[in-house]
């Protein structure tokens, strides 16, 4: 038994000294890009897999079409990334090949499509994700994901903590007996403090008046502590913004709870809360294939829908017909981090109309659908009529 301990506490001197390295080197890291002093913005179109290059494609076409003025004063560049595909990452056998990522790295922000990731046990090579590797590379910690229903009062922004928590070292747990395994959670300083600031300033950014703290720190109360109390504390700079706190099981029952859930604005909470909340809110929007997400960091942004390739709708012919949506929201998001706010506001205007007020042309993902481009017509004809208008 005195081995079994000794060996399990000498894992977890290794795992310390690894977590305290990882948090010294995020204190090194520089304030976030203020994308007002670029000369020029640099958007990468990643197309991916399956439905991925199709989606992606349209929700440029519209980005191009916001940006056309800033396109042709040289300010901002749209440069295509075609590598990131299932079978150049089982060529290289690398989530990300090396000539992808030093493409990637040439850019601000990316517009990335879904990507398949193998099963392990399947006909592919266990490959690992290509959004965990670009997370990793690019240090993206943040995962940003709204959730918006004009007509039940829902206008939703989750920041979830992208690389701590429960899952930073999820596979490093131990096994210390055959009775006895223990798991790990992370919290720094500095993460909690860069996805708070995030969290405030996209909510100064966009007029929410309000940013709730989400943890259970009742309970857990070392790191669901540390994290409640510091996001608190960027709070304070924020006088302007309500702060309230929230355990996580609460939230989960308020957030279909018809008369209360419409107090929600901006929520930030740590990583494992965040993965299981967001997937529950998405619900609301009409599932993930509706939803949009960015994953943030310092340097670099990716934005991105939150559902998979669709392989089959390939396979069976279908893939004119899938829905952009998820992309033209995230495509919101992306110009709102890049200081477009106005031409943000314009688009996610355009898609609440088009999406569910107006709705001239419906999705299916079939034949009796629009396609992909008919969509993408509708949103830009629906962004002239709202700027003709104002």
């Amino acid at each position: 038994m005195q081995d079994k301990i000794a060996a399990a506490v000498e894992k977890f001197e290794a795992l310390l000294r690894e977590q305290i390295e990882r948090s010294e080197k995020i204190k090194e890291e520089k304030d976030f890009v203020d994308y007002s002093s670029l000369d020029k913005i640099v958007i990468g179109v990643c197309g991916g897999d399956g439905i991925g290059p199709i989606i992606t494609k349209e929700s440029a076409r519209v980005l191009e079409y916001m940006l056309k003025d800033d396109v042709e004063s040289g300010k901002v560049e749209f440069k295509v990334i075609d590598g990131l595909t299932i079978e150049n990452r089982i060529k290289a056998m690398k989530a990300i090949p090396d000539d992808v990522m030093k493409e990637l790295k040439s850019c601000n922000v990316i517009l990335k499509g879904p990507t398949t990731t193998p099963q392990a046990g399947g006909d592919m090579p266990n490959i690992e994700s290509a959004n965990v590797a670009m997370r990793k590379a690019l240090d993206l910690f943040a995962n940003m994901r709204p959730v918006k229903i004009p007509s039940e009062g829902i206008d939703w922004t989750f920041f979830r903590e992208n690389t701590e928590g429960a899952y930073a070292v999820g596979s490093k747990g131990v096994n210390v007996t055959d009775d006895l395994a223990v798991d790990f959670v992370v919290t720094t300083s500095e993460g909690c403090d860069r996805i708070a600031k995030l969290a405030y300033e996209y909510a100064r950014k966009n007029k929410k008046d309000r940013v709730s703290i989400i943890t259970k720190a009742n309970v857990i109360k070392t790191t669901d502590g540390k994290f409640l109390n510091l996001c608190k504390k960027v709070g304070e700079q924020y006088p302007e913004i309500t702060t309230d706190e929230w355990y996580i099981d609460i939230l989960t029952a308020k957030l279909i709870d018809q008369k209360r859930r419409r107090d929600f604005k901006v929520i930030v909470l740590p990583n494992l809360y965040g993965d299981i909340i967001t997937d529950e809110a998405a619900e609301f929007q009409g599932g993930v294939g509706t939803a949009g997400s960015a994953n943030i960091g310092k340097k670099y942004a990716m934005f991105e829908a939150i559902h998979g390739s669709a392989p089959r709708m390939i396979q069976e012919g279908r893939g004119q017909y899938a829905d952009p949506c998820s992309m033209l929201r995230a495509s919101v998001m992306l110009l709102s981090h890049i200081d477009r706010q106005d031409k943000a506001d314009l688009l996610e205007r355009a898609l609440d109309i088009c999406m569910t007020e107006e709705k001239k042309i419906s999705i299916t993902g079939r034949e009796d659908g629009c396609t992909c481009e008919e969509f993408g017509n509708y949103v830009m004809e629906t962004v002239q009529r709202l700027s003709s208008e104002s």
